[in-house]
């Protein structure tokens, strides 16, 4: 399946990879309210389809993502409170949707990624970049803060870098990205399509419903007590999953050294 628009471009192929490109390159794919929402309607599509497997992040041009448009900047600068309230609600939930995508996602950056370019790239589960790439939370230099990024952002490179980089608005070097673990993974510009691939392949060689249960575990136990509950959560989960149609075929396969049948 393929659709596309002339902001974004979305395409599932035969695996069940999906591609979401921002395709908005004389404008370093900066977004406005017009296309947060059609990123959250995109990101709400994958999540609904059974097909989709993982979700790539991509974008057209040089950059990734500059963050705001400059003429959505100067339409904010004229809302009301209630106004503005509203817009960053959309923002917000596009975020959401991105970050609670039950399948895997990987940020697949070639170039900046500024404001909420990072959001992006933080509410990703992986992220592959090459060293032409950099990162700066510049909210700051214009009397604003990085508010509805900043949840996923601070998870990404933790708060001790997150004071630094939301006060300071420097530019983050992929090198120091990547040491700040906002990167997955840093290679050559030439490499950034093969070492998509590399994770989509590990990816596509597990069981759906494994890989979404395993995605579960991290974002419902980061961050929490290990108490009674937990531990009692815990193995309801593992004993759920060995009982569902994917564990035992999962088990099954392993002991009769055969693939398993999500492997074409």
């Amino acid at each position: 399946m393929t659709t596309s628009q002339s902001s974004l471009l979305y395409q599932v192929d035969e695996r069940g990879v999906a591609t979401l490109t921002l395709n908005r390159p004389e404008l370093h794919n900066a977004f406005d309210d017009s296309l947060i929402a059609e990123l959250s309607a995109a990101f709400a599509a994958a999540n609904a389809d059974s097909n989709v497997r993982v979700l790539v992040l991509a974008s057209s041009g040089a950059s990734f993502c500059a963050g705001a448009d400059l003429n959505w900047m100067r339409r904010m600068a004229t809302y009301s409170y209630d106004e503005n309230l509203t817009d960053a609600g959309a923002l917000a939930e596009m975020l959401r949707r991105l970050n609670t995508l039950r399948v895997p996602t990987i940020a697949k950056v070639q170039g900046a990624a500024f404001g909420g370019g990072v959001g992006l790239v933080s509410c990703c589960d992986m992220a592959v970049a090459t060293p032409n790439a950099k990162f700066c939370l510049s909210e700051v230099k214009l009397g604003l803060i990085p508010a509805t990024i900043s949840p996923y952002v601070i998870k990404a490179i933790g708060e001790r870098a997150s004071r630094r980089y939301f006060t300071t608005a420097e530019v983050i070097s992929a090198e120091q990205a990547a040491h700040l673990g906002l990167v997955s993974e840093l290679v050559e510009e030439g490499q950034l399509d093969a070492a998509v691939a590399e994770l989509v392949k590990n990816l596509l060689r597990n069981s759906p419903a494994g890989v979404a249960a395993a995605k579960s575990l991290v974002l419902d136990y980061a961050d929490r007590e290990i108490t009674a509950e937990l531990i009692a959560d815990s193995s309801a989960r593992i004993a759920q999953t060995r009982g569902s149609d994917e564990g035992r075929e999962g088990l099954t396969a392993f002991l009769e050294k055969r693939k398993p049948s999500w492997i074409q």
